[in-house]
């Protein structure tokens, strides 16, 4: 099954370099060379074909090289590379200090309320103006 995976990894990358490849290739047999490229006005269209293409055969080149490499061995510990899991992190105590840093903190008290004198509130928001 991976195989068959890799090889419509690899048909798929492939494609749009062949597509890219075919345009330039065929633009390129229009003009018959660059020089006459440059004079029908066909250069521009050659070199953003070429450049297309080379900038698709880069994933083209990373699929080669991971299929001439191989599959990865399967890492274990829940994808850690390491055999030992203590980094130096203790969860609970960042817990249990930020818990003491909350309790220390002193709640801010609600705003006393308008008295009756003084109106009502400023509402917050936009619209217009009453009077």
């Amino acid at each position: 099954m991976q195989t068959l995976k890799s090889v419509f990894g690899l048909i798929r990358v492939l494609v749009p370099v062949l597509y890219w490849g075919g345009l330039f290739y065929y633009f390129f047999d229009v003009a018959g060379s660059v020089e006459d490229a440059k004079e029908i006005g066909l250069y521009p269209t050659l070199l953003g074909l070429g450049i297309l293409g080379l900038l698709f055969c880069i994933p083209l080149t990373l699929k080669i090289v991971r299929l001439v490499a191989g599959p990865r061995p399967p890492r274990s510990g829940g994808g850690s590379t390491r055999d030992d899991d203590d980094d130096g992190f203790d969860a609970d105590a960042a817990i249990a200090r930020y818990m003491a840093e909350r309790s220390t903190e002193t709640v801010p008290t609600a705003p006393p309320s308008p008295s009756r004198r003084e109106g009502p509130g400023k509402r917050p928001g936009f619209g217009r103006r009453t009077r």
